[in-house]
């Protein structure tokens, strides 16, 4: 039932003007298709809707491990009020990033699959998000002969492949914590306070703007196109 309530008309013209919005705040000359998911693509996680991106400015989306762009896909779920366990069926692409990753992660789970078979020893994958680990779990939920679990904590946490029956192994170690750097001291002026009493990074009087003239004139019309 779920799957049903994501669609390019239950829900297109509310992402459409959610990201209209936050575009245009960015000031970023991007564009982007609101799909529904058997139109977008062969995407493993089988997706009820895909927005796919495009544009000069798409390297601020993909920048980091596309980072800005998994932000807007997570804004996009809570504008939507989407339950954690429905967050797989909305899938927010760029130059088929996401597409390519989740067959990358696909073949990597059936290599792993290969090799514990062959070896009967476990295997540790890299720490990943929520959203890769999925993707490992599925790919591998069909093998009876092994099983699948995540492991670790916070941005360490991963899936480990194990013989089917094999007990888990103890939790890996925690990396030590880098350490803090010393905070440079303060003058006597700055633990005083500021002795002019005026406002830190101004010095119009006016507010903050982005100093660029505003949004380059992209409308709506030219932002959003649905399918």
């Amino acid at each position: 039932m779920s799957e049903r309530l994501y669609t390019v008309d239950t829900v297109g013209d509310q992402i459409a003007d959610f990201l209209d919005a936050v575009l245009d705040a960015m000031d970023l000359d991007v564009e982007y298709e609101i799909l529904d998911g058997p139109d977008a693509g062969d995407y493993f996680e089988k997706p009820s809707l895909v927005v796919k991106f495009s544009g000069n400015d798409l390297h601020y989306l993909t920048n980091n491990k596309a980072e800005v762009l998994l932000a807007l896909e997570q804004l996009t779920q809570e504008v939507l009020r989407m339950a954690p366990d429905e967050h797989a069926l909305i899938c927010f692409d760029a130059n088929d990033t996401r597409l390519l990753r989740q067959e990358e992660l696909r073949l990597s789970a059936l290599t792993v699959a290969d090799q514990v078979r062959e070896t009967k020893t476990p295997y540790r994958f890299n720490p990943m998000n929520s959203r890769e680990r999925r993707l490992i779990h599925l790919a591998l939920r069909d093998m009876t002969d092994l099983r699948s679990e995540s492991s670790g904590a916070g941005p360490y946490r991963h899936v480990v492949v194990y013989p089917a029956g094999m007990p888990s192994l103890p939790e890996p170690p925690m990396p030590p914590e880098p350490p803090r750097r010393p905070s440079p001291s303060s003058g006597p002026s700055d633990r005083r306070g500021r002795r002019d009493g005026g406002h830190r990074g101004r010095d119009d009087g006016g507010s903050r703007g982005r100093g660029r003239g505003g949004p380059r004139g992209r409308g709506r019309g030219d932002r959003r196109d649905r399918h």
